[in-house]
């Protein structure tokens, strides 16, 4: 087939972005031809693609659209405009400027499918422009949280969502908010999941990496909303005489990209240096650096405050890590259905005051419970665990098969 895939974000940077870079890379391998319309500023050379997928790129931060990349989420990795700032023009010249490339596409590439990522309002335009050719979306739950703040193109993006041949959602507490949002029929979504690259992510790939206890890292943004500041702080509230006997010292790696909330940065800079122990703030690294990072680490811990469906859990658990992660809806229920038996302590997360804001009140427990669950986490025996079930490569099989 032809496969059109679109996103308004960039094709890198974020889950999604990953997410649609190898859903694009197994319709090459399947022997698909395939093209990308997607969102990139104006100097961005997009080098995350399968060769021959056909580019349609739309560009911001230049006359056309002089702002930038426009983010699922409230803070990005990458300079970005929220949606609920865009003004009556902005969306006008984005509407403009992804309806004429979605066309432009149409025309030239002659997709046999189109398949969105995200349930939002590129997704809408590509319905609009593309009423008769077979449009599957995959959620992300960034764009749940978008429907749920704020009231732009509400009433547009509902009716492009409900015009959709299929939806494919990351678990079933995510179906189920789906029809809640959009009111859609519930057999128009599939659960798909999420996939690695066992390719990269594998133990067998990164063999004769030396794991050193007590080493934990996180990969994900650098910002509030993923737990970082209460990762820091829970790690810090371990004493060394409260470590096992084979343990004499802990450290942290964080990767991933910062968030452009400079002054959010700067207090986490701050605080991962003032802890007990070592913490590195390593920024945004290639994913065979990432692989070896959870291989050499004893836990991967996510204390993520709202996720859809993190891919880095599984791509930890393939590389031997012991899991740490906030107990968060559909998620627990996804990985224990797909990996057997996973060496995982779930967190309770703190009360919620907004989609991904705590309650301040009750992070000092959270934290308790986050640095508990850390203790445990080093006492438990390695093992490891059979992540085969989760590949890219079956998850595009099976997204394609509800457009066939």
């Amino acid at each position: 087939m032809r496969i059109l895939n679109i996103t308004a974000q960039k094709p890198d940077g974020t889950g999604s972005g990953v997410y649609l870079s190898e859903m694009v890379r197994c319709e090459c391998e399947l022997g698909h031809q395939t093209a990308v319309i997607c969102g990139v500023a104006a100097d961005d050379a997009i080098d995350t693609l399968s060769a021959g997928t056909q580019l349609f790129d739309v560009r911001f931060d230049t006359s056309e659209l002089p702002f930038h990349v426009c983010g699922m989420s409230n803070v990005m990795p990458y300079p970005a405009t929220r949606y609920c700032d865009l003004t009556p023009q902005m969306l006008q010249e984005f509407e403009s400027a992804f309806h004429h490339r979605i066309q432009e596409a149409i025309d030239q590439f002659k997709p046999d499918v189109i398949i969105c990522h995200h349930l939002y309002l590129v997704c809408a335009i590509a319905r609009e422009c593309a009423p008769d050719i077979p449009m599957a979306a995959v959620c992300h739950s960034t764009d749940l949280r978008q429907m749920a703040q704020h009231r732009l193109e509400r009433e547009r993006i509902t009716k492009g969502i409900r015009g959709l041949d299929a939806i494919l959602a990351l678990h079933k507490a995510q179906a189920e908010k789906i029809v809640a949002t959009f009111g859609v029929p519930r057999e128009l979504i599939h659960v798909i999941g999420t996939g690695i690259n066992d390719k990269v992510f594998s133990s067998r790939v990164t063999e004769g990496v030396e794991r050193l206890a007590g080493k934990i890292c996180f990969a994900g943004k650098v910002w509030g909303a993923k737990g970082v500041p209460s990762l820091l702080r829970a790690v810090d509230n371990i004493r060394p005489d409260q470590l096992p006997d084979d343990t004499s010292y802990l450290s942290l790696d964080l990767a991933g990209g910062r968030s452009d909330d400079g002054l959010e940065y700067a207090a986490i800079t701050r605080l991962a240096r003032d802890i007990r122990w070592p913490a590195h703030l390593l920024g945004k690294i290639p994913q065979t650096d990432l692989a070896r990072r959870y291989s050499q680490s004893e836990i991967f811990c996510l204390p993520s405050f709202y996720e859809g469906l993190p891919l880095v859990l599984v791509e930890a658990l393939a590389c031997g890590c012991k899991l740490v992660a906030t107990d968060l809806p559909g998620v627990r229920q996804w990985i224990e259905d797909n990996v057997p038996d996973p060496p995982i302590i779930w967190v309770k997360p703190p009360r919620m005051r907004g989609v991904d804001i705590p309650e301040p009140a009750e992070l000092p427990d959270f934290e308790r419970r986050l640095t508990k669950a850390l203790l445990e986490a080093l006492e438990m025996p390695e093992r490891s665990c059979d992540v085969s079930r989760v590949s890219w490569l079956g998850l595009t099989r099976k997204a394609l098969g509800y457009l066939a």
